[in-house]
């Protein structure tokens, strides 16, 4: 990319920017009700994807939030020690640790349900249907090409 390039995208409409714009907009709510119940938000996204998914190990975990492995020990550790999760090691592969919701963090997710569909409901009204559709439809596109990409070249 040379000057001319990165002179033709107004600053503030670069993706980063965009990115991080919306992110300064709809993250303030999300992350005073985690505060609210005694949570980060990396711990959050790991009990989100354990209420969906019951038990996942933590190399699953780690995928589909996006936390690093050598991150995620302290996150598994911290939801441990407050009794939502239980760690279990595989008994076939001792490298293998698995995460399982425990009736804890059920109650705790269904605690919380209420308000992050009320959050996300106040977020998504902001567009109709078809443009919630396309915006989530689109921001999975560029995620996917942009994952693609890091594979094939890393």
């Amino acid at each position: 990319m040379n000057d001319t390039d990165m002179n033709e995208v107004v600053f503030h409409q670069s993706l980063p920017m965009m990115l991080n714009s919306v992110l300064d907009e709809v993250m303030p709510a999300y992350r005073a009700l985690f505060n609210d119940h005694g949570l980060t938000e990396q711990q959050w996204r790991v009990l989100r994807v354990l209420w969906q998914q019951q038990s996942l190990s933590s190399i699953d975990i780690s995928r589909q939030t996006l936390i690093q492995p050598n991150s995620l020990v302290g996150v598994l550790e911290r939801l441990e020690k407050h009794g939502y999760i239980a760690r279990v090691r595989s008994v076939e592969d001792r490298r293998i640790v698995y995460a399982k919701i425990t009736a804890s963090g059920r109650s705790l997710g269904a605690a919380i349900a209420p308000e992050l569909h009320k959050i996300h409901n106040e977020i998504s009204a902001r567009l109709d249907q078809d443009e919630w559709a396309q915006l989530l439809h689109l921001l999975d596109k560029v995620a996917t090409v942009s994952m693609t990409k890091e594979r094939d070249h890393g």
